[in-house]
Protein backbone atom coordinates (compact mmCIF):
# COMPACT_ATOMS: atom_id res chain seq x y z
CA UNK A 1 0.00 0.00 0.00
CA UNK A 2 2.53 2.66 1.03
CA UNK A 3 4.37 1.63 -2.49
CA UNK A 4 1.40 2.35 -4.59
CA UNK A 5 0.98 5.50 -2.79
CA UNK A 6 4.07 6.78 -3.27
CA UNK A 7 3.74 5.58 -7.03
CA UNK A 8 0.14 7.78 -7.24
CA UNK A 9 2.00 10.86 -6.01
CA UNK A 10 4.65 10.69 -8.26
CA UNK A 11 2.11 10.50 -11.03
CA UNK A 12 0.69 13.29 -9.64
CA UNK A 13 3.38 15.39 -9.73
CA UNK A 14 4.28 14.39 -13.22
CA UNK A 15 0.66 14.95 -14.41
CA UNK A 16 1.18 18.48 -12.83
CA UNK A 17 3.72 18.92 -16.15
CA UNK A 18 2.14 16.71 -18.69
CA UNK A 19 0.26 19.88 -20.15
CA UNK A 20 3.47 22.04 -20.59
CA UNK A 21 5.56 19.14 -21.58
CA UNK A 22 3.36 18.45 -23.96
CA UNK A 23 2.35 15.23 -22.95
CA UNK A 24 -0.75 15.15 -23.47
CA UNK A 25 -2.73 14.42 -26.48
CA UNK A 26 -6.13 14.23 -27.33
CA UNK A 27 -7.21 10.61 -29.81
CA UNK A 28 -10.57 10.93 -31.71
CA UNK A 29 -12.84 7.29 -32.08
CA UNK A 30 -15.51 7.89 -34.89
CA UNK A 31 -18.92 7.36 -34.54
CA UNK A 32 -21.05 6.26 -37.48
CA UNK A 33 -24.86 5.78 -38.92
CA UNK A 34 -26.26 2.79 -38.56
CA UNK A 35 -28.37 2.78 -41.67
CA UNK A 36 -25.36 3.81 -43.71
CA UNK A 37 -21.50 3.14 -42.18
CA UNK A 38 -20.83 6.82 -42.37
CA UNK A 39 -18.87 8.90 -40.44
CA UNK A 40 -21.54 11.38 -38.11
CA UNK A 41 -19.46 12.81 -35.04
CA UNK A 42 -16.13 11.69 -33.33
CA UNK A 43 -15.41 11.50 -29.43
CA UNK A 44 -12.65 13.53 -28.00
CA UNK A 45 -10.42 10.88 -25.81
CA UNK A 46 -7.60 11.89 -23.83
CA UNK A 47 -4.43 10.16 -24.06
CA UNK A 48 -0.96 10.99 -21.63
CA UNK A 49 2.43 9.46 -23.25
CA UNK A 50 4.61 9.56 -20.15
CA UNK A 51 7.99 10.14 -20.78
CA UNK A 52 9.34 6.94 -19.12
CA UNK A 53 5.90 4.78 -18.55
CA UNK A 54 4.41 5.23 -21.97
CA UNK A 55 0.93 5.04 -23.02
CA UNK A 56 -1.01 5.80 -19.11
CA UNK A 57 -4.53 4.65 -19.34
CA UNK A 58 -7.12 6.77 -18.97
CA UNK A 59 -8.64 4.67 -16.11
CA UNK A 60 -5.82 5.38 -13.60
CA UNK A 61 -4.86 8.98 -14.49
CA UNK A 62 -8.17 10.37 -14.65
CA UNK A 63 -8.90 9.45 -10.94
CA UNK A 64 -6.02 10.88 -10.17
CA UNK A 65 -7.12 14.30 -12.16
CA UNK A 66 -10.21 14.78 -10.40
CA UNK A 67 -8.86 13.51 -6.54
CA UNK A 68 -6.22 16.55 -7.28
CA UNK A 69 -8.39 19.16 -9.14
CA UNK A 70 -6.17 19.07 -12.14
CA UNK A 71 -9.36 18.28 -13.66
CA UNK A 72 -10.07 21.61 -14.07
CA UNK A 73 -7.30 22.89 -16.28
CA UNK A 74 -6.80 19.64 -18.01
CA UNK A 75 -10.39 19.48 -19.13
CA UNK A 76 -10.32 22.85 -20.74
CA UNK A 77 -7.38 21.99 -22.17
CA UNK A 78 -9.34 18.84 -24.29
CA UNK A 79 -12.03 20.92 -25.43
CA UNK A 80 -10.21 23.81 -26.28
CA UNK A 81 -7.93 21.60 -28.24
CA UNK A 82 -11.21 19.11 -29.48
CA UNK A 83 -12.77 22.00 -30.91
CA UNK A 84 -10.05 23.48 -32.62
CA UNK A 85 -9.20 20.58 -34.78
CA UNK A 86 -13.61 19.44 -35.15
CA UNK A 87 -12.70 23.35 -36.95
CA UNK A 88 -9.90 22.16 -39.15
CA UNK A 89 -11.62 19.04 -40.27
CA UNK A 90 -15.17 20.69 -41.19
CA UNK A 91 -12.93 23.58 -42.96
CA UNK A 92 -11.10 20.92 -45.15
CA UNK A 93 -14.39 19.34 -46.10
CA UNK A 94 -15.68 17.12 -43.25
CA UNK A 95 -18.58 19.38 -42.84
CA UNK A 96 -20.95 16.46 -41.60
CA UNK A 97 -19.21 15.89 -38.22
CA UNK A 98 -19.74 17.23 -34.68
CA UNK A 99 -17.58 16.60 -31.64
CA UNK A 100 -18.76 14.72 -28.31
CA UNK A 101 -16.55 15.53 -25.44
CA UNK A 102 -16.44 14.19 -21.94
CA UNK A 103 -17.14 15.79 -18.61
CA UNK A 104 -15.94 14.98 -15.30
CA UNK A 105 -18.54 16.53 -12.26
CA UNK A 106 -14.96 17.64 -10.49
CA UNK A 107 -15.21 20.14 -13.74
CA UNK A 108 -17.91 22.02 -12.48
CA UNK A 109 -16.63 22.43 -8.86
CA UNK A 110 -13.59 23.73 -10.92
CA UNK A 111 -15.10 26.41 -12.80
CA UNK A 112 -16.13 24.62 -16.21
CA UNK A 113 -19.53 26.43 -17.39
CA UNK A 114 -21.33 28.03 -19.72
CA UNK A 115 -19.49 31.29 -20.24
CA UNK A 116 -16.14 29.22 -20.61
CA UNK A 117 -17.76 26.88 -23.65
CA UNK A 118 -19.06 29.85 -25.24
CA UNK A 119 -15.68 31.46 -25.21
CA UNK A 120 -14.19 28.36 -27.08
CA UNK A 121 -16.88 28.04 -29.34
CA UNK A 122 -16.51 31.66 -30.62
CA UNK A 123 -12.69 31.31 -30.89
CA UNK A 124 -13.09 28.25 -33.25
CA UNK A 125 -15.66 29.60 -35.04
CA UNK A 126 -17.85 26.53 -34.35
CA UNK A 127 -21.85 26.33 -33.63
CA UNK A 128 -23.01 25.72 -30.23
CA UNK A 129 -25.12 22.56 -32.50
CA UNK A 130 -21.89 20.96 -33.07
CA UNK A 131 -20.62 20.48 -29.53
CA UNK A 132 -22.34 17.38 -27.40
CA UNK A 133 -20.75 17.56 -23.74
CA UNK A 134 -21.51 13.61 -22.35
CA UNK A 135 -21.60 13.18 -18.58
CA UNK A 136 -21.80 9.90 -16.67
CA UNK A 137 -25.33 8.69 -15.67
CA UNK A 138 -23.79 8.59 -11.92
CA UNK A 139 -23.30 12.49 -12.00
CA UNK A 140 -26.85 12.35 -12.89
CA UNK A 141 -28.13 10.35 -10.19
CA UNK A 142 -27.06 12.80 -7.90
CA UNK A 143 -29.59 14.86 -8.73
CA UNK A 144 -28.32 18.01 -6.94
CA UNK A 145 -29.44 21.55 -7.63
CA UNK A 146 -25.80 22.63 -8.48
CA UNK A 147 -25.94 20.01 -10.89
CA UNK A 148 -29.49 21.01 -12.22
CA UNK A 149 -28.52 24.63 -12.47
CA UNK A 150 -24.77 23.89 -14.01
CA UNK A 151 -26.30 22.01 -17.35
CA UNK A 152 -29.19 23.89 -17.35
CA UNK A 153 -26.72 26.53 -18.30
CA UNK A 154 -24.75 24.06 -20.62
CA UNK A 155 -28.26 23.30 -22.30
CA UNK A 156 -29.45 26.98 -22.53
CA UNK A 157 -26.20 28.04 -24.55
CA UNK A 158 -27.13 25.07 -27.31
CA UNK A 159 -25.08 22.62 -26.82
CA UNK A 160 -26.39 18.59 -26.68
CA UNK A 161 -25.85 16.77 -23.46
CA UNK A 162 -25.52 12.89 -23.73
CA UNK A 163 -25.59 10.48 -20.93
CA UNK A 164 -22.64 8.18 -21.31
CA UNK A 165 -22.44 4.71 -20.18
CA UNK A 166 -26.24 4.52 -19.99
CA UNK A 167 -27.69 1.85 -18.00
CA UNK A 168 -24.99 0.84 -15.53
CA UNK A 169 -26.26 2.87 -12.76
CA UNK A 170 -29.09 0.63 -11.95
CA UNK A 171 -31.35 3.68 -10.40
CA UNK A 172 -34.31 5.71 -10.77
CA UNK A 173 -34.75 7.04 -14.73
CA UNK A 174 -36.39 9.82 -13.22
CA UNK A 175 -33.97 11.90 -13.78
CA UNK A 176 -33.97 11.83 -17.95
CA UNK A 177 -37.28 14.21 -16.88
CA UNK A 178 -35.24 16.13 -14.77
CA UNK A 179 -32.06 16.81 -16.41
CA UNK A 180 -32.29 18.12 -20.54
CA UNK A 181 -29.98 15.43 -22.15
CA UNK A 182 -30.56 14.87 -25.95
CA UNK A 183 -28.51 11.34 -26.27
CA UNK A 184 -28.30 8.47 -24.43
CA UNK A 185 -25.24 6.69 -25.22
CA UNK A 186 -26.13 2.60 -24.16
CA UNK A 187 -22.80 0.83 -22.26
CA UNK A 188 -20.83 -1.64 -23.88
CA UNK A 189 -21.35 -4.10 -21.39
CA UNK A 190 -25.43 -4.77 -22.60
CA UNK A 191 -23.81 -4.67 -26.67
CA UNK A 192 -20.69 -7.44 -25.88
CA UNK A 193 -23.52 -10.36 -26.18
CA UNK A 194 -25.48 -9.19 -28.45
CA UNK A 195 -27.24 -11.00 -30.46
CA UNK A 196 -26.94 -13.77 -29.23
CA UNK A 197 -27.60 -13.22 -24.98
CA UNK A 198 -31.48 -12.95 -24.76
CA UNK A 199 -31.05 -10.89 -21.50
CA UNK A 200 -29.12 -8.58 -23.23
CA UNK A 201 -31.40 -8.38 -26.35
CA UNK A 202 -33.81 -7.10 -23.97
CA UNK A 203 -32.41 -4.78 -21.87
CA UNK A 204 -30.96 -3.37 -25.32
CA UNK A 205 -34.54 -3.08 -27.30
CA UNK A 206 -36.14 -1.72 -23.64
CA UNK A 207 -33.17 1.10 -23.71
CA UNK A 208 -34.31 1.46 -28.00
CA UNK A 209 -37.60 2.08 -26.86
CA UNK A 210 -37.42 4.54 -24.25
CA UNK A 211 -35.07 7.08 -26.05
CA UNK A 212 -37.55 6.70 -29.17
CA UNK A 213 -40.27 7.53 -26.65
CA UNK A 214 -38.99 10.43 -25.31
CA UNK A 215 -37.39 11.23 -28.32
CA UNK A 216 -33.72 11.28 -27.63
CA UNK A 217 -31.15 9.81 -29.99
CA UNK A 218 -29.28 7.14 -29.38
CA UNK A 219 -25.48 5.29 -29.54
CA UNK A 220 -24.48 1.97 -29.28
CA UNK A 221 -20.67 1.82 -27.60
CA UNK A 222 -18.23 -1.21 -27.83
CA UNK A 223 -19.69 -2.29 -30.97
CA UNK A 224 -16.94 -4.88 -32.69
CA UNK A 225 -18.60 -7.28 -34.86
CA UNK A 226 -20.69 -7.56 -37.92
CA UNK A 227 -23.61 -9.36 -35.89
CA UNK A 228 -23.91 -6.61 -33.01
CA UNK A 229 -24.07 -3.89 -36.51
CA UNK A 230 -26.77 -6.37 -38.02
CA UNK A 231 -28.77 -6.04 -34.51
CA UNK A 232 -28.04 -2.82 -33.56
CA UNK A 233 -29.86 -1.72 -37.42
CA UNK A 234 -32.52 -3.47 -37.36
CA UNK A 235 -33.58 -2.30 -33.86
CA UNK A 236 -33.17 0.94 -35.27
CA UNK A 237 -30.64 2.26 -32.79
CA UNK A 238 -29.33 5.95 -34.59
CA UNK A 239 -25.60 5.62 -34.01
CA UNK A 240 -22.67 3.06 -33.74
CA UNK A 241 -19.18 3.23 -31.85
CA UNK A 242 -16.55 1.01 -31.61
CA UNK A 243 -13.16 -1.15 -32.72
CA UNK A 244 -15.46 -2.45 -35.91
CA UNK A 245 -15.62 0.93 -37.46
CA UNK A 246 -12.32 2.22 -36.07
CA UNK A 247 -10.14 2.37 -32.71
CA UNK A 248 -9.12 5.92 -31.45
CA UNK A 249 -6.71 7.56 -33.22
CA UNK A 250 -4.38 10.60 -33.36
CA UNK A 251 -4.88 13.22 -35.79
CA UNK A 252 -2.85 12.63 -38.40
CA UNK A 253 -4.16 8.97 -38.38
CA UNK A 254 -8.16 9.58 -37.78
CA UNK A 255 -7.31 12.53 -40.64
CA UNK A 256 -6.53 9.64 -43.30
CA UNK A 257 -9.69 7.45 -42.02
CA UNK A 258 -11.91 10.94 -42.66
CA UNK A 259 -10.68 10.75 -45.97
CA UNK A 260 -11.08 7.40 -46.63
CA UNK A 261 -14.33 7.77 -45.47
CA UNK A 262 -15.54 10.32 -47.52
CA UNK A 263 -14.05 8.56 -50.80
CA UNK A 264 -16.10 5.50 -50.04
CA UNK A 265 -19.22 7.80 -49.67
CA UNK A 266 -18.52 9.40 -52.90
CA UNK A 267 -18.14 6.15 -53.94
CA UNK A 268 -21.45 4.97 -52.84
Amino acid sequence: MQRQTIERQQLEQDLRLAISRNELEVYYQPVVKSETGRVSSLEALLRWNHPKKGQISPEVFIPIAEDSGLIGEIGKWVILHACEQLSTWRRYGHEQLTMAVNLSSRQREMGFDANFVQEVLSKTGLSTDLLTLEITESLLMRDTEETVDWLGNLKTLGVNLSVDDFGTGYSSLSYLKRFPVDVLKIDRSFVNDLPDDPESVSLVNTIIAMAKSLGLGLVAEGVETQEQVDFLRAAECDLLQGFHYGRPLPVAALTDWLDSDRRASANG
